[in-house]
């Protein structure tokens, strides 16, 4: 399955000023995958080291010598390293702090050979060991489970004529022909239901079973949930575990905004705050914020004790509520998660394309869903899962406001009418 991250990492082969590259992300998004790919493609050869498998890489380390440890790898693993020629891939690399490490020196003093470096609890790893972390010395990316875009690549009936006109109906503003939109909108609510995670889609291509794609689903939670138990405190995994599946039930409240109090009666942020920021730094989760003031910069105005929470998968989103595939097709209205799914789906596809996103509300309860800077504007993006478009929040907003433009995301087809744009569901990927 073709990755858009491809291009990024052609990019950083054949950068003037690269430095060892360090690829973060969740577990099983395909960053192992997806290196060993672009090695084979890229390179001579490829010599991949996973410290979490290999205990014995950890000893070549003590010297943090990057031709000595060159050498000792080279012999373990019975492969030449050559410059420029091989890339290294150190996965897992969070077993081994002193790997970690030796990147500033691979950057110093022997940046000719070819380093990717990857980590599922990353973030969780470096924020709470005690690391020499190579500031300056390394670049980093970010890979997410697969857009909607990606997963049309991932089909099999050839679906780069949709994307392309789909692309260029979002740059004219013009309407997708019909049976386009129709086609677009059915593969939608199968991506709502089968998300990005690559082992997911790959079960969902080959069979088009959607009991077998729920399967994959739940053995994903459960190496999340898992996890949850090998990378905690005792004391902290129950309330990770709680918070995790209480996200998608706050996503079925009609105020989506996180509640402590929901997730236990009495609950405080000073009892989950921890659960909270493990689950970011894992990238299983993510806060959307709400933005008290239009100004710039935008993050100088969060709220920090106000946010919405939302889980990095789509169709993780669905198993963990046990949504079914029928209740997205037949769209009845006691499918009262379909606001809070479509808003999920929306914050991930915006994440991906590097857009930072708040929230915003009104003294009078109007409320945005998402506020972002596109370019130099400051644009108001209202998401309805449906053909109903009727709002007033966004109403209030532009009058108090007169942004630019704004965006409507709904059902509806292609159009630009009263200064705001409107872009399908399917066309999210688009907004960057």
């Amino acid at each position: 399955m073709e990755r858009k991250i491809y291009n990024d990492l052609l990019n950083w082969k054949n950068s003037n000023d690269r430095k060892p590259l360090i690829l973060q992300g969740p577990r099983q998004v395909g960053k192992t995958y997806i290196t060993n790919l672009f090695g084979s493609r890229e390179y001579a050869n490829v010599v991949y080291c996973n410290f979490e498998q290999d205990e014995d890489l950890k000893d070549f380390f003590n010297v943090l010598e990057p031709t000595k440890i060159l050498r000792l790898i080279g012999a373990h693993k019975k492969k030449e390293i050559f410059k420029e020629k091989t890339l290294i891939i150190f996965d897992e690399i969070q077993y081994c702090p002193k790997a970690l490490t030796s990147l500033k020196y691979f950057n110093e003093e022997a940046n000719d050979y070819h380093i990717i470096a990857t980590g599922s609890l990353l973030g969780v790893s470096l924020n709470r060991g005690s690391y020499s972390f190579p500031v300056g010395k390394v670049q980093f990316m970010t890979m997410a489970p697969m857009d909607f875009e990606e997963f049309l690549l991932a089909q099999n009936e050839n679906y780069e004529v949709l994307i392309d006109e789909i692309k260029r109906c979002y740059a004219e503003n013009s309407p997708l022909a019909k049976p386009f939109h129709n086609e677009a909108m059915d593969l939608y609510k199968s991506y709502l239901f089968v998300g990005g995670m690559p082992e997911v889609v790959e079960e969902y291509v080959k069979t088009g079973n959607y009991e077998l794609v729920r399967i994959k689903q739940d053995a994903v939670l459960q190496a999340y949930f898992n996890d949850m138990s090998k990378y905690n405190k005792a004391t902290e995994i129950p309330k990770v575990r709680l918070v995790y599946k209480n996200i998608t039930t706050q996503l079925a409240k009609e105020n989506r905004k996180f509640k402590y109090s929901l997730i236990k009666s009495g609950g405080r942020a000073r009892e989950f705050e921890f659960a909270i920021e493990w689950l970011c730094l894992a990238g299983v989760a993510n806060q959307l914020y709400r933005i008290e003031q239009i100004k710039l910069p935008l993050d100088a105005f969060k709220s920090l004790d106000d946010f919405k929470f939302y889980m990095n998968d789509v169709g993780l989103c669905c198993a963990n509520q046990k949504v079914q595939f029928d209740d997205i097709i037949l769209d009845k209205d006691s499918f009262e998660f379909k606001g809070g799914l479509t808003e999920n789906y929306v914050f991930n596809q915006l994440s991906v394309n590097g857009l930072s996103t708040y929230y915003w509300t009104s003294k009078s309860d109007a409320e945005i869903d998402f506020i972002t800077r596109i370019n130099k504007d400051v644009v108001p993006i209202e998401v309805k899962s449906g053909e109903n478009t009727r709002s007033r929040s966004l109403s209030v907003y532009m009058q108090q406001f007169k942004p630019a433009h704004a965006i409507r995301i709904s059902a509806k087809n292609f159009g630009f009418e009263n200064n705001i744009k409107s872009v399908p569901l399917y066309a999210v990927f688009c907004i960057k």
